[in-house]
């Protein structure tokens, strides 16, 4: 696969971040992102419990990313790497805290799981802190595992409220 596809691809990219200036670190991948994507909508920031992580650990600021790209997934990929890179981001050891945090969600209508990119984003559907994020820019933006929106993603993780 080349760098490069023949047409444009809607893509949606959840950010987070939970060391250092968290709100300036997701403004300076935003930034980066608008440099990477067209038509970019950026979430508002969610202040977040961490999930899935050891204890203690700092909370995240989280947000989500759509946009446009031409870029085949593996150069996205790689490209959100340089930019956690470029943003002090190190890996010492799994799940350790970060200054930020660039995840591929969804690819258009691709499925891809290889070792290095699994596309849809395999956990994405059970994280409140990426669904509630990204169901404010793309509600209708579809999960093509499911086929469910991310809003229909989002309400089942998200009991109605009791009625008295």
């Amino acid at each position: 696969m080349t760098d490069r596809l023949a047409g444009p691809t809607r893509v949606a990219i959840a950010l987070g971040a939970n060391l250092g200036d968290r709100e300036g670190q997701l403004q300076q991948a935003v930034a980066a992102l608008r440099g990477l994507l067209d038509d970019i909508a950026v979430s508002s920031f969610h202040d977040t419990a961490p999930v899935g992580v050891p204890l203690p650990h700092p909370n995240y600021l989280n947000a989500a990313v759509t946009g446009v790209t031409r870029l085949a997934p593996r150069a996205l990929l790689a490209r959100l790497l340089a930019v956690e890179r470029t943003l002090g981001r190190v890996r010492p050891h799994a799940n350790a805290p970060r200054t930020i945090d660039l995840d591929l969600i969804l690819y258009g209508e691709v499925r891809l799981d290889e070792p290095a990119l699994t596309i849809p984003h395999p956990r994405f559907r059970d994280r409140r802190f990426v669904l509630a994020p990204l169901a404010e820019i793309a509600p209708t933006m579809v999960d093509p595992e499911t086929g469910l929106t991310v809003e229909a993603l989002f309400r089942r993780l998200t009991p109605p409220m009791a009625v008295s």
